[in-house]
C-alpha cells in the first residue's frame, strides 16, 4: 500500500531540511536560508552561554563534596502527648521488671514490700468472693514457704511474715465460712480444715529453725490455725440444723450457734426427716408379746417387770410407764341361727309343649 501524498511530501521536505543542516554554512540562495540562519544563531548563543573551564571545575568539586557528606535529617519535634506516653511506658516497664525481681523476695529484703503490693493489686482485681478467699489462703501459704527459706533472718523478719500470714488466714477463713454457710457446702469446710492442718505441720517444722525470740510468734500462728479447724468443725456440724450461726462474727467470721440442733421445717408434701437421737437400747427394740382375743384378733399384752428393790432403784433409772393398749371397737356380729327354706312349688304347663313352672 502506498503512502498518501500529503505525508510523502512532508517527509520529503524534512529530509531535504536535514540535508540542508548538514551542508556547508556558507551556502546561500537555498530554499531554507531563513531556517538555516535561525539554527546558526541558536548554535552561537549556546556556545556563548557555556561555562568556562574554571567554572566547570568549581561546580564539579562542589558536587563531589556534597555527595560525600550525609544528608541532613529532619528532626521531629516531640509534643506533650508523646512525652506523657513515653513516661507511662517507662513507668510500666520499670514496675513490671521490679515485680519480676520481687517474686523471690523474703521478709526483710528491700523488694518484699513490692511483692506484697503486687499481691494487694491482684486481690483488688479479683471480684469473685470465692476467688478472693482462695487468694488470701494462697498468700498465707506463701508466707509459710518464705519462713522455710529464712536461715539467718532476724526476729523482726519472722514477725513481719507471721503478721502478714495471720491477716491472710483471717480474711480467707471469713470468706470460706460465709460461702459454706450460705450454700451449705461441707466440702468447702473440709478443704479449709485440711489446709489448716497442713500449714500447721509446716509451721511446726519452721519453728525448729526460727530464733528463740520468734518461736512464740510461730506458736501463736499455729494456735490460729487450730482455731480455724475448730471453727470449721463446729460449722460443719451445724449445717444440717435450722439455726447454723448466731448472727454475730469475730475475726474468723460467723460464730456457730449453740444448743440443740433443730432440723429445718420440711416442705409441704415431703416426708419429715427424723430428728437426730441416740441409738435405742436393746430393751426398747424387743418386739412386744401378743395374745389373741376371743374373736381371734391379736391383742397387745402388757409385760410385767420385776419390782425393783431399794438398791436397784438407787442404781438404775426408773423404767418408763407404758399405758395399756386400747382395743379398737368392732361391729356386732349377726346370729348364726338357720332359717327353714320354703317348699318348692311346681305348676304344670298351661299349654302343651311348654316347660313346667317351678317356684322356690
Amino acid at each position: 500500500m502506498g503512502v498518501p501524498g500529503r505525508f510523502s511530501r512532508e517527509r520529503a521536505e524534512n529530509e531535504r531540511f536535514d540535508r540542508a543542516l548538514g551542508a556547508a554554512p556558507n551556502r546561500t540562495g537555498d530554499e531554507f536560508a531563513e531556517e538555516l540562519a535561525t539554527v546558526g544563531a541558536l548554535r552561537e548563543l549556546g556556545a556563548t552561554g557555556a561555562p568556562d573551564p574554571a567554572t566547570r571545575a568549581r561546580i564539579r568539586a562542589e558536587i563531589e563534596g556534597r555527595l560525600g557528606e550525609p544528608l541532613p535529617r529532619r528532626r521531629r519535634r516531640l509534643g506533650p502527648a508523646d512525652l506523657v506516653a513515653a513516661g507511662i511506658a517507662l513507668i510500666l516497664g520499670l514496675a513490671g521488671l521490679t515485680l519480676l525481681l520481687s517474686r523471690d523476695a523474703l521478709p526483710g529484703d528491700a523488694l518484699y514490700q513490692v511483692k506484697r503490693a503486687g499481691e494487694a493489686t491482684a486481690l483488688g482485681l479479683t471480684f469473685d468472693s470465692a476467688g478472693r478467699a482462695e487468694k488470701h489462703l494462697e498468700f498465707a501459704a506463701g508466707r509459710v514457704d518464705e519462713l522455710g527459706h529464712l536461715t539467718d533472718a532476724s526476729p523482726a523478719a519472722y514477725r513481719t511474715a507471721l503478721t502478714d500470714f495471720g491477716d491472710d488466714v483471717r480474711a480467707g477463713a471469713r470468706g470460706m465460712a460465709d460461702l459454706a454457710t450460705q450454700d451449705g457446702d461441707r466440702t468447702r469446710l473440709a478443704e479449709l480444715a485440711s489446709w489448716a492442718k497442713e500449714e500447721s505441720r509446716l509451721l511446726a517444722f519452721a519453728q525448729t529453725q526460727a530464733p528463740a525470740a520468734a518461736r512464740d510468734d510461730v506458736t501463736s500462728a499455729r494456735g490460729l490455725l487450730d482455731r480455724v479447724r475448730q471453727r470449721t468443725t463446729a460449722l460443719g456440724f451445724r449445717l444440717g440444723c435450722y439455726r447454723i450461726t448466731t448472727g454475730s462474727t469475730d475475726e474468723l467470721g460467723l460464730l456457730p450457734a449453740s444448743g440443740a440442733c433443730t432440723r429445718a421445717p420440711e416442705a409441704p408434701g415431703s416426708a419429715p426427716a427424723p430428728p437426730p437421737s441416740a441409738p435405742p437400747s436393746p430393751d426398747e427394740t424387743a418386739p412386744p408379746a401378743t395374745s389373741s382375743t376371743p374373736d381371734g384378733r391379736p391383742e397387745l399384752a402388757l409385760t410385767s417387770s420385776p419390782t425393783p428393790t431399794g438398791s436397784s432403784v438407787a442404781s438404775s433409772p426408773a423404767a418408763p410407764v407404758v399405758p395399756p393398749p386400747i382395743t379398737a371397737p368392732t361391729s356386732p356380729r349377726l346370729p348364726t341361727s338357720t332359717r327353714p327354706r320354703p317348699p318348692v312349688v311346681s305348676v304344670p304347663p298351661l299349654l302343651p309343649g311348654l316347660p313346667r313352672i317351678v317356684i322356690g
